[in-house]
């Protein structure tokens, strides 16, 4: 993650050298809310560090730090999905437009092949944006990864369908579905989603079915209203964070992880294909709070 204004702030607050007092805990929850913690989030966190600060008897920076880097441990969620030998497994990926969610399929598709020794397919699923399938299918014809596609318009469950019946045909393998940037306040959209979320689950194995949000991480507070609202629509079981190398704060994992205990599982750092990695808490920590100590 780049450097930026908000990471400089930090430091300066944890090198001040003006003690622990309740302008010191004021100027932390500022600058949380700054990183697009969320207010609710950055009380929260205020109000656990202030009570272990008195009860363990802490009054210097450098302990504040770490105290605050065990609150975020337990506060924020990560994830590992690995697809099952002899399965069907089916990661679907979902968000708004412009959040990248073409590329990021791409992208983990690449990341699986390299590290699985069984088929992986990308499904086209975005049916309604013809300029969707043509860059999934572009991205398959450098990547080497099979794109099963139907025509513009066509039924977008179908695509799914038939992509999961190639995997179980070859015995095992993993499906990733490209899907359309369902706007989250259009509820046809959003029943239309929900049906392809039925063939998904119909066709993956048992427990071999994972619902992927992916999100911007530059949108802050927005995109944890997207979390929330495709989180009751049709169930998430993880978060991938695109555009992390960029201006992002990163704070929305913290407020996904506690409010609504959704792991992130991925990130991508980059336009490259190899620009992809599984999430880490400590990686984040340490970007977020610009390796204070």
């Amino acid at each position: 993650m780049k450097k930026n204004k908000f990471v400089e702030n930090i430091r300066k607050l944890f090198r001040a050298g003006k003690g622990i007092d309740s302008d010191f805990f004021d100027d932390l929850s500022d600058a949380l809310v700054e990183g697009d913690v969320g207010v609710k989030t950055a009380c929260e966190i205020i109000s656990a560090l202030e009570t272990a600060c008195r009860n363990k008897k802490i009054s210097d920076e450098d302990a504040v730090f770490e105290e605050l880097r065990l609150i975020f441990s337990q506060w924020i969620k990560s994830a590992v999905y690995t697809p099952e030998e002899g399965a069907v497994s089916v990661y679907m990926l979902l968000g708004v437009n412009g959040t990248g969610k073409t590329t990021t399929a791409a992208k983990m598709a690449c990341w699986y092949k390299d590290r699985i020794k069984m088929p992986v397919v990308l499904a086209a699923a975005d049916t309604f944006r013809a300029a969707a399938i043509e860059q999934l299918q572009f991205h398959g014809g450098k990547t080497g990864v099979r794109v099963v596609a139907h025509q513009h318009g066509s039924d977008p469950g179908a695509v799914v369908f038939d992509a999961a019946e190639a995997v179980k045909a070859a015995g095992q393998g993993l499906v990733i579905a490209d899907t359309a940037g369902r706007l989250h306040n259009r509820e046809n959209l959003v029943r239309e989603l929900q049906k392809i979320d039925r063939i998904a689950s119909q066709k993956a194995s048992p427990g071999c079915y994972k619902k992927l949000l992916v999100l911007d991480s530059t949108t802050g507070q927005n995109g944890f209203r997207q979390a929330e609202v495709f989180n009751e629509a049709v169930g998430i079981d993880g978060i991938v964070l695109t555009k992390y190398d960029s201006t992002s704060k990163g704070g929305i994992v913290v407020s996904i992880g506690r409010e609504l205990n959704l792991p992130v599982v991925f990130v991508g750092t980059g336009e490259k294909y190899g620009d992809f990695a599984p999430f880490s808490v400590e990686s984040w920590f340490d970007d977020f709070f610009g390796k204070v100590n």
